[in-house]
């Protein structure tokens, strides 16, 4: 049931990214990996298993924005997409500080919602931190290498949107498994839990390639 879950949500969340910018051109996916992004943050709480890989819900959309980034440089230049980012990292320090703020609040005693509250958006200072940073971090780096790539390769669209996401991906898992956890887990522990989660990412980024080359075919 999952695998075929997961190949919906990547059908639809990818086909989403290419319909917004083809109504809505640049101003579509600048929206969408704000919201991808808060969307992702709240999802990841809940870990799935697929083909025997234990995984947080949250890789699909995560991985949208480096497909969204990526045709927005395609098309409309790295400042766009770099733009994208930092307002992308904005809504997320609103939507952090905003539900922090929400549970200061003492509920009513017809409340029902404070603890599942609590459970969604309680935060880890050290992890969240971590995820924001290299969430950032790892989006500017794509971006940079993408437009590298295309200015040296401006044939091979599927080279440039291949390489730039899977080592943005995997270096984004490495660097957040190692702030994250170190001290908590061994080093081997550590690499383990990096290396499936990079392990999904690159089958994901694969899985983007027919959609930025239909995005680039949308006139």
């Amino acid at each position: 049931m999952n695998i075929i879950l997961g190949i919906i949500s990547i059908i639809l969340t990818f086909g989403t990214v290419v319909l917004l910018e083809k109504i809505y051109k640049k101003e579509g996916l600048l929206i969408w990996v704000s919201i991808a992004t808060i969307l992702a943050n709240i999802i990841v709480c809940k870990t799935i298993n697929i083909f025997g890989i234990t995984s947080s819900l949250g890789n699909i959309m995560f991985a949208s924005n480096f497909l969204a980034t990526d045709i927005l440089t395609e098309k409309y230049g790295s400042d766009y997409a770099k733009k994208s980012i930092n307002c992308a990292l904005v809504a997320t320090i609103i939507f952090i500080v905003t539900t922090q703020i929400s549970l200061l609040f003492i509920p009513d005693e017809t409340d029902i919602a404070q603890e599942s509250m609590k459970t969604l958006f309680s935060l880890n200072l050290r992890t969240s931190l971590a995820s924001l940073t290299l969430f950032y971090l790892s989006n500017k780096f794509d971006i940079y290498l993408y437009e590298k790539l295309k200015n040296k390769y401006p044939n091979k669209l599927w080279l440039r949107n291949n390489t730039a996401t899977i080592i943005s991906n995997c270096l984004e898992n490495y660097l957040f498994a190692l702030l994250a956890f170190i001290g908590i887990f061994n080093i081997p522990t550590i690499i383990s839990i990096a290396t499936t989660g990079s392990i999904i990412e690159i089958v994901i980024a694969i899985l983007d390639t027919p959609y930025i080359y239909i995005s680039k075919l949308l006139k």
